[in-house]
């Protein structure tokens, strides 16, 4: 019989919000340190636009990967060994990005750093949901993702400090000292209770081997689109989309993926309050939609001809609206059985960072080559706003679900 901890304070949330620190400092750190990294190797001006995309899609195809590894040990191995075996790849990863010499390198070391960095959420929400207790699951959560998002805000405000080579150094050895706190954190009990029985663990094939699992799937992944539409297009290339809308000022990209990140985490914390208000997650997605789709609207239409504060003040409200990821994860670990939770929580976010290589990305520069940059980046933000509006009316609500099923 599992038992559950009313604690949202609890030791596993606290090491959960701190390991995801450390993965949103890595995850984020290239977009901060994007331009100042590649000028050091001698890339400058279109170079450093077509470069920087092909980075952060060898990253983002990392995460792609990296999801399914770590989702399937997960249910076969236990929570806990993704959270240390996820950990020390990207820690070590990160530690030998500080060595790179040029952009092959640079491509292959991000690669491998996103196929760790893949573990971290996943693995850490799908513990934090399995031994709170179902009536504080959604604000345990959403304080390990609000918590954990300022990582990005270090990140920047270390790039202001040290070179961009030690801010990766630093990002590995925080990783590193990680590892040490993870040793006080218990395996879940459902996992335990689960792991010696014969039933079919970590089977990445039965998400597709019905219709109605492939449907819960498909629809999880689409409610998080809107993410990475905004932080790894509108966002990551500010600078980019300033200039051609006509801001004369000199807009540091990395300043406002930080501003974002403060924004998202302020958002990623509420949203937890706003479910449990309503006593449902759908209501919530709504809401932070529609915020979302208020800032994505001011973004084209206020900042031609304006100053880089008012850019990064839009960043921050498109940041406040996406703060809803901490929410579209729980959704994850709820909408599945004990056997396939973790493979089905760690692919999910992965599968919509991976979304960002594979679908957005290619959409916009598809759209870029019959329209322009800006009009390229109106089309794609109305469709992926639209597809994930769409999925959240399908998907059921799951608020206050018991974890303790499997599937069969």
């Amino acid at each position: 019989m599992s038992t559950k901890n009313n604690s949202i304070f609890s030791i596993a949330v606290i090491v959960a919000a701190l390991g995801y620190f450390v993965d949103i400092y890595d995850l984020l750190l290239f977009g901060i340190i994007r331009i100042p990294s590649l000028m050091s190797l001698g890339i400058e001006g279109s170079q450093a636009k077509t470069f920087g995309e092909e980075i952060l899609s060898w990253q983002m195809w990392g995460l792609l990967i990296g999801g399914f590894i770590w989702g399937i040990m997960g249910d076969k191995k236990g929570r806990l060994s993704v959270l240390f075996g996820s950990i020390l790849l990207y820690s070590l990863a990160n530690i030998a990005n500080g060595f790179v010499q040029n952009v092959t390198q640079y491509k292959i070391i991000r690669f491998i750093a996103g196929i760790g960095l893949a573990g971290e959420l996943g693995a850490g929400i799908t513990l934090v949901s399995e031994i709170i207790a179902k009536e504080k699951r959604g604000i345990a959560t959403s304080l390990v993702a609000g918590i954990g998002l300022t990582g990005a805000v270090v990140a920047f405000f270390f790039k202001q400090l040290f070179d961009w080579r030690i801010c990766y150094f630093i990002g590995g050895g925080m990783g590193i000292i990680l590892l040490l706190l993870r040793v006080s954190v218990f395996e879940s009990n459902l996992f335990n209770e689960m792991k010696s029985t014969n039933i079919s663990k970590g089977n990445f094939f039965m998400l597709f081997n019905n219709r109605n699992r492939l449907r819960r799937y498909l629809l999880n992944v689409l409610i998080g689109l809107p993410t990475w539409l905004c932080i790894g297009i509108l966002v990551t290339f500010s600078k980019e989309f300033g200039e051609a809308m006509g801001i004369k000022e000199k807009i540091d990209p990395g300043k406002a993926i930080m501003f974002a990140y403060v924004a998202i985490s302020i958002g990623d914390i509420l949203i937890g309050f706003v479910s449990q208000y309503f006593k449902s997650r759908k209501i919530a997605l709504f809401i932070f939609y529609g915020i979302t789709l208020l800032f994505l609207v001011l973004y084209f239409t206020v900042l031609w001809n304006s100053t880089a504060n008012m850019m990064y003040f839009i960043c921050a409200g498109i940041g406040f609206g996406t703060g809803f990821w901490a929410i579209f994860v729980t959704m994850a670990a709820e909408q599945f059985g004990t056997n396939i939770r973790s493979t089905a929580t760690t692919t999910i976010p992965n599968m919509v960072r991976g979304m960002l290589a594979v679908f957005i990305l290619p959409m916009f520069r598809f759209f870029e080559n019959f329209t322009n940059y800006i009009q390229a980046g109106i089309i794609t933000s109305l469709i992926i706003m639209t597809i994930s509006t769409i999925a959240v009316f399908l998907v059921k609500e799951t608020y206050g679900k018991d974890l303790n099923f499997i599937e069969k």
